[in-house]
């Protein structure tokens, strides 16, 4: 339950529209719901602006279908990351709903979609392999209720591609940018905008790439201003920040604190 699910709430107790015993049955499961193996915390969404997320890895396909249902018993979006297909399988036979995104590895359960922003967030990549991390970017920002566009293969080895749409890019209100190798093409973007550029480095590459971290310490070096970085291979934390910023600049544009 979310802030406006809760004013609503409320809003029909005082109109008399909803007895005090079910506005009770509704906020039962606040704040947490203990499954004995996990504790959902049902009251992120009304803290944080968004609710919990299920992390697939290291889960058994029953705890993640369980975990799944109860999360989904609410109104708030259900949003699952690393989900295998195996996991994907079990959890669309027990909910029919759910949406998988096979090249992000994302499950979703959206019964209301949110209302969109006002701004854009351009998820962009060096290459085709970066794709899975970026869209899992792509898909969680897309859920939180931001515009998504896509820009992929616009890598330093042929930067034509990336100048030949320039437009989009400037146009963006904010940008995140993915890269293995060496990570170099956050600070190109970097170096065309005056917006946030959130990099996020893979762990595409050859031997001495190690795992990303070659490409993480390149953008963390960056000579570009306004480039933060999240971890190698962290979709969903980079397309979450980019969904904060993005949500600061609308409420900042509206006159909100």
């Amino acid at each position: 339950m979310d802030e406006r699910k809760l004013r609503e709430l409320l809003e029909e107790v005082r109109a008399s529209r909803t007895s005090i015993d079910e506005a009770l049955h509704s906020l039962k499961r606040l704040p947490f719901e203990d499954l004995g193996y996990a504790r959902l915390d049902t009251h992120r969404a009304l803290r944080n602006g968004f609710p919990e997320v299920v992390f697939c890895l290291g889960k058994r396909t029953e705890q993640i279908v369980e975990i799944m249902t109860r999360l989904g018993q609410g109104d708030e979006p259900v949003l699952a990351t690393r989900a295998s297909p195996e996991v994907a399988r079990a959890v669309s036979k027990a909910l029919p709903e759910a949406v998988y995104n096979e090249l992000g590895r994302t499950i979703v359960l959206q019964k209301t979609p949110y209302p969109k922003r006002v701004g854009k967030i351009l998820v962009i990549t060096a290459g085709t392999a970066d794709l899975p991390v970026a869209e899992e970017a792509a898909v969680t920002a897309d859920l939180m209720g931001n515009h998504v566009d896509r820009l992929y293969d616009v890598g330093v080895a042929g930067l034509h591609r990336l100048l030949a749409e320039l437009e989009r890019i400037q146009s963006a209100s904010v940008l995140i940018v993915a890269a293995g190798m060496e990570g170099a093409l956050p600070s190109v973007v970097g170096g065309l905008v005056r917006r946030p550029v959130i990099a996020l480095p893979t762990s595409v590459g050859y031997g001495a790439s190690f795992g990303g971290v070659a490409a993480l310490l390149g953008m963390l070096n960056s000579c570009a201003s306004g480039v933060t970085v999240v971890n190698i291979d962290n979709g969903f934390g980079a397309g979450y920040a980019a969904s904060l910023i993005n949500t600061l600049s609308v409420e900042k544009d509206h006159g909100r604190d």
